[in-house]
């Protein structure tokens, strides 16, 4: 079992007053009272956020949003004596709400973290993607003159046609069939690139 340690803390007389009377008075919108009270606590919620282990900026965002949940919520203040430990029960939240959102988050500068395809996206579907890379293929190659078409169509036969044969089809010497179709290849690349 663990043994819960109580510290007696022993007040000046009218402290209690004087804090109740601060807390009433911010209540009603007294700047004074909330300078004051500021002064008193501000130290605390600081070291409140720093015992966490959180950095400047997030320990200023713990003491920011603490002072602004009791400016929120300083009418249902029950025991304004208390105001204190109300503020560092508060401080205490928003800075673990912080150490938990910070454990969520993880920063990387590593860019290979982020390569690869987003497996929160539907998978490409293939035969789709085939489909229309098709089609783009022969509209381009129907743009082409009706040489040069009918040299790509038996280039692509299966089994592969020599040269030879393919020569003798489109009566074309044996030598321009290689540069022909380069031109050609260059030709439906721009036009599918388009």
């Amino acid at each position: 079992m663990y043994e819960v340690r109580r510290r007696n803390v022993v007040r000046p007389p009218g402290a209690d007053e004087e804090v109740t009377r601060l807390v009433r008075a911010a209540a009603e919108g007294d700047h004074q009272a909330w300078d004051a009270l500021v002064a008193r606590y501000v130290a605390l919620l600081w070291s409140i956020a720093f015992r966490h282990g959180l950095n400047e900026s997030d320990a200023a965002d713990v003491v920011q949003n603490t002072w602004l949940r009791l400016f929120e919520h300083i009418d249902d203040v029950r025991e304004p004596a208390r105001i204190g430990a109300w503020l560092a029960t508060t401080a205490q939240r928003e800075s673990l709400r912080i150490v938990a959102q910070r454990q969520r988050v993880v920063p990387s500068d590593d860019a290979a973290t982020f390569d690869g395809a987003d497996r929160l996206q539907a998978p490409l579907d293939e035969a789709l993607l085939a489909r229309e890379q098709g089609a783009a293929a022969r509209a381009a190659l129907e743009t082409l003159p009706p040489t040069w078409r009918s040299l790509v169509e038996l280039l692509t036969q299966d089994p592969p046609l020599t040269y030879e044969q393919i020569g003798a089809d489109l009566g074309v010497p044996i030598g321009s069939i290689g540069p022909t179709r380069g031109r050609c290849v260059r030709r439906l690349r721009a036009l599918v690139a388009d």
